[in-house]
C-alpha cells in the first residue's frame, strides 16, 4: 500500500489542497453570514433564511471538506511515508495550527447551534473579529508547508 501511495503522491496532494481550499472558503466565509444574522436579530425571516444557509455551509461543504483535508494530509504523512517525523519541524507547527483550525471550526458549530436557537450572545463587532483568524492560521500553514522554514 505504501508503494501504491508513494506513486500516486501527486494526486494526494491534489486532493488534500482540493478539500483545503472549500474547508477555507466556508471558514472565511461563514463567519461573515455571522456578521449579517447577528445584525438582524433573532425571529425575523431573514434570520430564519440564515440559519439555513448557515446550517447547509457546515453540514454540506464546510464539514466533509474539512474530513477530507485531514485524511487525504495524514494519509500523506503515514501511509505515503514520504516525510521524516523527527526531521520535520516545519509539519509539527502545521499540524499544531492546523489543530487550532479545527478548535475554531468546532466554535463556528457551536455558535451555529446557537443561532440556531436564537441564544447568538456575541455581537457583529466579535463575529467580524473571530472572522481574521482563519486568515491568520492559513498564513501560517501555508508558510510551514512551502517555506518549510525548519
Amino acid at each position: 500500500m505504501t508503494e501504491f501511495l508513494q506513486e500516486n503522491y501527486r494526486y494526494l496532494i491534489a486532493f488534500h489542497l482540493i478539500f483545503a481550499f472549500a474547508w477555507m472558503a466556508g471558514m472565511f466565509y461563514l463567519p461573515r453570514l455571522y456578521v449579517y444574522h447577528a445584525e438582524i436579530g433573532p425571529h425575523t425571516p431573514q434570520s430564519e433564511t440564515f440559519k439555513v444557509m448557515e446550517r447547509r455551509l457546515l453540514r454540506l461543504i464546510i464539514n466533509p471538506a474539512m474530513i477530507g483535508t485531514w485524511l487525504f494530509g495524514l494519509t500523506m504523512i503515514f501511509g505515503a511515508g514520504i516525510v521524516d517525523l523527527s526531521t520535520a519541524g516545519w509539519l509539527h507547527v502545521k499540524l499544531m495550527l492546523l489543530l487550532i483550525l479545527s478548535a475554531f471550526h468546532g466554535y463556528l458549530a457551536r455558535w451555529r447551534r446557537d443561532f440556531e436557537h436564537d441564544r447568538n450572545k456575541h455581537s457583529p463587532k466579535f463575529y467580524r473579529t473571530v472572522n481574521e483568524i482563519p486568515t491568520v492560521l492559513l498564513i501560517g500553514i501555508v508558510l510551514m508547508a512551502v517555506v518549510r522554514p525548519f
